[in-house]
């Protein structure tokens, strides 16, 4: 089986997800996801308190190593046992997602186009590129709704590392996307055109 592996990137809350979920539910199980959020770095050495100053949004902060590993064994055939993060308690859990090798693997994180190893495994590299006050807004409303952050924390953390590590590292990786889509999966025209170079590789190799 021939793999195509995607990279779906873009600052935090563009829209990457919504792309993802969309071609997972175009192309059912003939895809499967490597989330990079997932391969965040485990620090059970350090307090609740310690792991809530870490900087999040610098590339040092993922076991990318792990995640390049993992990524070239389901591209040779094999299943891995993704590792799960933890957002509540900012730490990698005990618990582990198995991922097969399906036709079509995708990559998603908001720096996975940092790491030039990670990104020479990639056949195509998409960036999601949405306007700041939007991508903040849907920061907001993620972190407190669903990880359970006050608001005040997701401010503060979007001031003092989301900004400038945004501005430092995953805008410039922008130049190394093949395709730029604006609005992530709400652009229906940049998702139909993926959907056709997608389908076009799974069913050419039924």
């Amino acid at each position: 089986m021939e793999i195509m592996t995607i990279g779906i990137a873009g600052g935090t809350g563009s829209g990457k997800t919504t792309l993802t979920r969309r071609l997972q539910q175009q192309f059912g199980k003939d895809v499967s996801v490597l989330y990079h959020d997932n391969y965040y770095k485990a620090h059970n050495e350090m307090t609740y308190e310690e792991r809530a100053k870490l900087n999040y949004d610098h590339p040092d902060a993922f076991d990318t190593p792990l995640l390049i590993g993992h990524l070239s064994a389901l591209k040779r055939g094999e299943s891995v046992d993704c590792p799960v993060y933890d957002y509540t308690v900012h730490n990698r859990s005990d618990k582990v997602v198995r991922v097969y090798p399906t036709k079509v693997i995708i990559v998603e994180g908001i720096l996975i186009f940092a790491d030039p190893v990670l990104r020479d495994l990639m056949d195509i590299k998409i960036f999601v590129d949405t306007d700041a006050d939007v991508r903040i807004l849907r920061r907001i409303m993620r972190d407190v709704q669903e990880r359970g952050r006050s608001l005040e924390s997701v401010v503060t953390q979007y001031l003092t590392t989301v900004k400038p590590m945004h501005e430092q590292f995953v805008e410039p990786s922008k130049r190394s996307a093949d395709i730029i889509v604006l609005d992530g999966g709400h652009n229906l025209v940049a998702l139909d055109m993926i959907i056709q170079r997608v389908d076009s590789h799974v069913h050419h190799r039924r």
